[in-house]
């Protein structure tokens, strides 16, 4: 299904809009438990839930949206589940038609040294066939971690320094930002959490310094356009000050 604004209105949407939502994507195996049904049930029912909220984002024009798939603390997860989480993202990047469509452009934000040669290979062909689109900008967070994007941006300055490319006082905000995953995109300015859960866990942690944090109870898997929408309409309501009075 593609993209259509036309079955948007304008009425429905606030005026202010988020020009880069991030969304955690928390409460499959809380959902599968529920239900009784594995957990790897509920990760193929999330799996759904990104595609219809990815369609929703790109419907109202949201400009950009970062999903929080796979963490570095996720490789703690029983083998069994990594493996079913895993062999999802493969059959995803094996049915990307819609990416194509839509002209999306796609960044994975991670370490993908760790990941197995078949995934990454796919991951890297992805990123740069979608290089020049500019539609919408979808990064999908795979062997992600906050923590752990700093200190990988923080060894290349080192290099810089070490190799006289650059002095200590060359390191600014802006300069520094070069060096994360995210370079050259915008902010988080919406971090939509489900599941009830009331913390970042390591995502994006520079990139959402100034965002505002919309948290519902609601698992991931039930997430649905109705409550994007609620989102937006709580982030418009709210006055960003970015620190000023």
């Amino acid at each position: 299904m593609a993209f259509n604004k036309k079955n948007v209105s304008s009425a429905e949407l606030p005026d202010v809009l988020p020009r880069h939502i991030g969304f955690i994507m928390d409460g499959n195996g809380r959902w599968a438990k529920k239900r009784f049904l594995p957990r790897y049930a509920g990760h193929i029912e999330g799996a759904k839930t990104f595609r219809k909220i990815l369609r929703r984002c790109g419907n109202i024009g949201i400009e950009c949206v970062s999903f929080y798939a796979f963490s570095t603390e996720n490789w703690k997860r029983s083998s069994e589940e990594v493996s079913a989480i895993m062999k999802l993202f493969n059959e995803y990047l094996d049915d990307v038609q819609e990416i194509f469509d839509e002209q999306i452009r796609v960044i994975f934000l991670g370490d993908k040294a760790a990941l197995n040669e078949t995934l990454r290979a796919k991951m890297l062909k992805l990123e740069h066939d979608t290089k020049d689109f500019n539609r919408m900008t979808l990064l999908l967070a795979i062997n992600y971690g906050g923590r752990d994007e700093i200190v990988h941006a923080t060894k290349l300055i080192a290099e810089k320094v070490r190799k006289n490319e650059i002095s200590v006082n060359d390191i600014t905000e802006d300069y520094f930002e070069k060096f994360l995953y995210t370079a050259g995109m915008p902010d988080v300015d919406l971090l939509i959490r489900p599941s009830g859960e009331l913390r970042l866990s390591n995502f994006l942690i520079w990139q959402t310094a100034y965002a505002e944090y919309y948290f519902t109870d609601i698992l991931w898997p039930d997430f649905s356009s109705d409550d994007l929408d609620e989102a937006l309409k709580a982030y418009a309501r709210r006055g960003r000050r970015f620190g000023g009075a």
